[in-house]
């Protein structure tokens, strides 16, 4: 039985139009400076990042005050495991969010929010996420990607008037751009926008849409169709959730985050005000990345407090649970996860920390460090609850409930283990960041040395810039040579007295750094325009960065703790061990730039796509059910009942 076609409304394009609507979409000049960009030419810029920014004290008391209400209402009115059994966020637990101001954190106080910097902002969902991970998700993607960071960006002044008092106090919303056929690829958007008179007509379907299901406002992307007077495009949409001709057709289900309100949502011809549309038409995809660049760090946020909670329960278990006469935790093979939970908590809260404080001051453009947080963040936080649920054993795979049942502390472990999950999936996939950050740290050479491999350009234009690029790689190249970073005695004020030495660690961060941009260099040297698709070598060299700025970014934070006199010996040597477990990982995947099976991996995947390895798969029973692979997104009208959950004030 052959598979099944894709859906028939998908549009069909081609790889280049796909990257062409894709490099469209990015944003293209860079008018700020940025730590990672520079670190990935080569350039180790600590200007940038120490000594390390801090927010203005008003910033501080309000953001304290608020996350000591917010703490009083975990503690008493959330019941995580009531949410876990039920698979749901109870009405009044919703309510009770809206009456503390939690729906308007990231909103101006002139339109009813609590106008919290991103530090606070993500301070908090690290606290709510911790008590229940649904919850944390309900609130993100409100806030930082749903309808309120688009209007504050791109919206008119009409619509920051007429929906953001909405959204700071009642309504709750989503963002809803993908499809059943369309992830990371939207040049296949399927969903349409027909103008007709003063509005427009939407159809399609959408999925996956977090918050979708309890949403009172959707932020939609749909295809603008190019006729006379309409530019065309994939355009961004605020749409009211109760209009007729909406329906959300299922509330999916999922390993982890069981309170997650999350559908597939049916647009038939529902109208939509022009008022409504954020934007120009054709600025949807550039409004959602836009938005996404500190969008994403709320992610890496709630990871930083799921590692902080791994941390508490590691402690606190392997001290008591002895095996051969000793707690666990004095066992080396233990002791080291506990070590490495420890140091990847402190490093990837100072990298959540310090992009952020880099947000709320918006003298530098963040967009590589977002994405590198939530990267880092998302494989990390997995690693980290992964080692909880080892050194926890056989609890550790057994639930809250059934350890509740017979007599012991109910620790979800494996629990969160499923919530974190999604996070490496969730507003860019591991494997969609790295192409998304390779591509902006090989931005400078494609300024400058593009036109050389594209076959479209013609020989002029070759030729020009093959000098443009000989003058800019005559400059630059050399400077990759020798740096600081061979100086014995550079970065001195890392290294105080009777505290473990830094400044060896920012010293190999910059030598490091220029490694990595002579092998960027060298790799396009050899593949040229072939370099799009060495993946393995583009994620291994996005990996190297991560660990270079978590590095970096955990140096600064240590110094700072130790000059404010906070904590300051216990974080130089959670920075010290980190740096040196850091290092551990770039020196493997440094190897692993040049030698690694990516050749033999794609001669394997050849022979598993065309059947030869068939006979591998014989001796099993597959449980799957029958059904497409992917929905199809025909007929448009909907036979489903609407399972939209309306939140009931208290």
């Amino acid at each position: 039985m052959s598979a099944p076609s894709a859906p028939k409304n998908t549009p069909k394009v081609t790889e280049r139009e796909a990257r062409r609507v894709a490099e469209a979409a990015r944003e293209q000049d860079w008018h700020k400076p940025s730590f990672a960009k520079e670190l990935f030419l080569g350039r180790f810029r600590l200007d940038l990042i120490h000594p390390h920014p801090l927010p203005a004290a008003d910033d501080v008391r309000r953001g304290e005050a608020f996350l000591a209400r917010l703490r009083d209402f975990c503690e008493t009115r959330i019941d995580s495991a009531l949410i876990e059994r039920e698979a749901r966020i109870p009405d009044e637990v919703i309510n009770g969010l809206k009456e503390i101001g939690a729906l308007g954190m990231k909103i101006d106080p002139k339109y009813g929010g609590l106008g919290l910097t991103q530090v606070y902002y993500n301070k908090a969902l690290a606290l709510v996420g911790s008590a229940s991970p649904a919850i944390g998700a309900l609130l993100s993607a409100h806030q930082s990607i749903g309808v309120p960071q688009p209007l504050k960006l791109f919206g008119s002044q009409e619509q920051k008037d007429t929906f953001l008092p909405r959204l700071a106090s009642t309504d709750i919303s989503a963002f809803l751009l993908t499809e059943p056929d369309v992830g990371s690829d939207p040049a296949r958007l399927a969903t349409s926008a027909v103008p007709e008179g003063p509005d427009y007509i939407l159809d399609g379907v959408k999925l996956w849409t977090t918050n979708g299901v309890v949403a009172d406002l959707l932020v939609v992307m749909a295809r603008v169709p190019k006729t006379e007077g309409h530019k065309g495009g994939i355009t961004a949409f605020v749409v009211e959730a109760d209009s007729p001709g909406i329906t959300v057709e299922n509330r999916n289900a999922f390993m982890g985050l069981r309170g997650l309100e999350n559908g597939v949502t049916r647009f038939h011809r529902v109208r939509v005000p022009a008022a409504n549309r954020i934007g120009p038409e054709g600025a949807g995809l550039k409004i959602a990345l836009t938005t996404l660049n500190t969008g994403r760090l709320s992610l890496p946020a709630m990871c930083v407090g799921a590692g902080k909670w791994c941390l508490k329960i590691a402690r606190e278990w392997s001290a008591v649970r002895e095996q051969w006469g000793r707690p666990v935790a004095r066992h080396e093979a233990v002791g080291a996860k506990i070590s490495f939970i420890a140091a990847t908590t402190f490093a990837l809260e100072a990298v959540v920390d310090l992009s952020s404080q880099m947000a709320d001051e918006n003298r530098n453009d963040i967009r590589i460090e977002a994405a590198l947080a939530k990267l880092y963040g998302s494989e990390m936080g997995c690693l980290m609850a992964d080692e909880l649920v080892q050194i926890r054993g056989g609890r550790g795979f057994e639930t809250a409930a059934s350890l509740a049942a017979r007599g012991e502390r109910a620790v979800p472990a494996e629990q969160l283990l499923r919530d974190l999950r999604i996070n490496r999936i969730f507003e860019g996939s591991t494997e969609i960041m790295h192409l998304l950050i390779a591509r902006e740290a090989v931005d400078a050479h494609l300024k400058v040395a593009g036109d050389i491999i594209d076959p479209d350009k013609p020989l002029s234009a070759k030729a020009k810039a093959g000098a443009n690029a000989a003058g800019f790689y005559a400059r630059w190249l050399p400077k990759l040579v020798a740096g600081p970073g061979q100086l014995p005695r550079t970065y001195g004020e890392f290294n105080p007295p009777g505290h473990p030495d830094l400044s060896t660690h920012l010293r190999y961060v910059e030598r490091s750094a220029r490694k990595l941009a002579r092998s960027t260099f060298y790799a396009m040297s050899r593949w040229q325009g072939r370099m799009e698709t060495k993946q393995g070598f583009l994620g291994r060299i996005v990996d190297i960065g991560a660990e270079l700025f978590a590095m970096s970014a955990a140096c600064v934070r240590a110094e700072l703790l130790r000059s404010s006199d906070d904590h300051g010996r216990e974080a130089y040597r959670l920075a010290d061990t980190f740096c040196r477990q850091s290092r551990v990982r770039v020196e493997e995947l440094f190897t692993r730039l040049w030698s690694n099976t990516d050749d033999l991996d794609r001669r394997v995947v050849d022979g598993v796509l065309s059947g030869a390895y068939t006979w591998l798969e014989e001796g099993i029973i597959d449980p799957s059910g029958e059904g497409p692979w992917i929905a199809d997104a025909d007929p448009p009208e909907t036979h489903h009942p609407n399972l939209r959950r309306v939140i009931r004030p208290s």
